[in-house]
């Protein structure tokens, strides 16, 4: 019972802690934070402390970045996602990252963040431009039938879907009914996934070399050409095999993550890329500027990519290549987490995702400095 009530008080300390930072942030930039949106925030801010609590880290660790996770509570504030929804909305992670603090590097604990599940839906549903209703999407396998939509016009006959529930996958289909009482049909077919395992191997390639190379930053002019032909040709297979040959290719498989191949997770990988390539691109309306912008570093394709490297649905290693002087951390599903030194995973965009964080924070702590928590928390 102690033990419950120690619990109970320190996170209440967190909350009282970030509430009213989080809360004043929103309203200076003409958002309402509206009982939902503190919902979400208590039920993140719980999902962290979970997070934190496997790893043995304590918020008030001075190695642990506050700046990024207040970022974060913003984010899931304004795009009011909800961190105790199921099927899942968003998800948080430890990792290590290299940041710049007064002309110097230092290794600071990160909390990253990632839409996943019904998140991109949920913002559909709240930010979706003219959208009255998101409905429940089809999932149209290879064993029923299905006859697309026709135009005749203006007029569309809808499409007819005959559900037997055999086979994988082909199509997701979202009916949207909009605000003008008309219902569109927005589809995403299998094969179109090709495109999302491309960008993934692409990502896992980054630093291979092949055995050309000790590291791809050691390499000669010649030897980086020779590395980026061998890349080029894994690419080609790709495209020639297809998505379901290139994911049965054992070849292939070595630069694929086990989230995307086992069969466990493989075809939950595809149906929720097929998903998000339809929900993506269907336009938002966010009402505020700083909603669009929290969304769109949500949501880049660079972030998202990287993210997906980190992925692992049935926690086991990704199988990436990198400097064996690397140091690597257990992320809290199991899988390994790269420390992202100079000569590692870290890349460029990834340095510079991490100072362009800073200097928001900065910009945002300048607004309200006695709001902002430093690399302490006061408890």
């Amino acid at each position: 019972m102690s033990e419950q009530k120690g619990f109970s008080t320190a996170l209440s300390k967190v909350n009282d802690a970030y509430f009213p930072m989080i809360e004043q942030q929103l309203t200076g930039n003409g958002i309402e934070m509206d009982d939902y949106s503190k919902q979400c925030v208590m039920n993140a801010i719980s999902a962290i402390n979970n997070t934190l609590d496997i790893k043995g880290i304590s918020w008030n660790d001075s190695q642990l970045d506050q700046s990024n996770i207040t970022t974060n509570l913003l984010t899931v504030a304004s795009l009011k996602l909800n961190p105790a929804a199921s099927p899942n909305e968003v998800y948080f992670q430890l990792r290590s990252v290299k940041i710049k603090r007064k002309g110097k590097d230092e290794w600071k604990k990160q909390i990253e963040m990632g839409i996943e599940g019904d998140g991109n839906d949920a913002i559909l549903s709240n930010f979706g431009r003219g959208v009255k209703e998101v409905r429940k999407y089809w999932q149209v396998r290879s064993g029923d039938t299905f006859h697309y939509p026709a135009y005749k016009g203006l007029e569309m006959s809808p499409p007819e879907w005959g559900p037997t529930g055999k086979g994988h996958v082909e199509k997701i289909v979202y009916p949207i009914i909009k605000t003008s009482g008309a219902v569109e049909y927005y589809i995403a077919e299998r094969e179109d996934v090709i495109k999302n395992l491309i960008a993934h191997v692409k990502n896992n390639l980054m630093n291979e070399t092949f055995g050309i190379a000790k590291t791809r930053y050691e390499a000669t002019p010649k030897q980086k050409q020779d590395i980026q032909e061998k890349k080029d040709e894994i690419i080609r297979g790709i495209k020639e095999k297809g998505l379901d040959g290139s994911l049965n290719d054992a070849e292939i498989q070595k630069h694929i993550s086990p989230a995307w191949k086992d069969e466990q997770s493989k075809e939950s990988m595809i149906e929720r890329k097929m998903r998000n390539n339809i929900v993506k691109k269907i336009p938002k309306d966010f009402g505020n500027a700083y909603t669009g912008f929290v969304y769109n570093e949500t949501s880049s394709e660079s972030e998202n990519v990287r993210k997906e490297v980190n992925e692992n649905a049935n926690g086991e290693v990704i199988d990436i290549q990198y400097d064996d002087s690397e140091p690597t951390e257990e992320t809290n599903d199991g899988s390994q987490e790269e420390e992202t030194q100079k000569e590692g995973v870290s890349t460029q965009e990834e340095e510079n995702e991490s100072e362009h964080t800073r200097k928001r924070f900065e910009k945002m702590k300048k607004e309200s400095p006695e709001q902002f928590i430093e690399d302490d928390v006061p408890f």
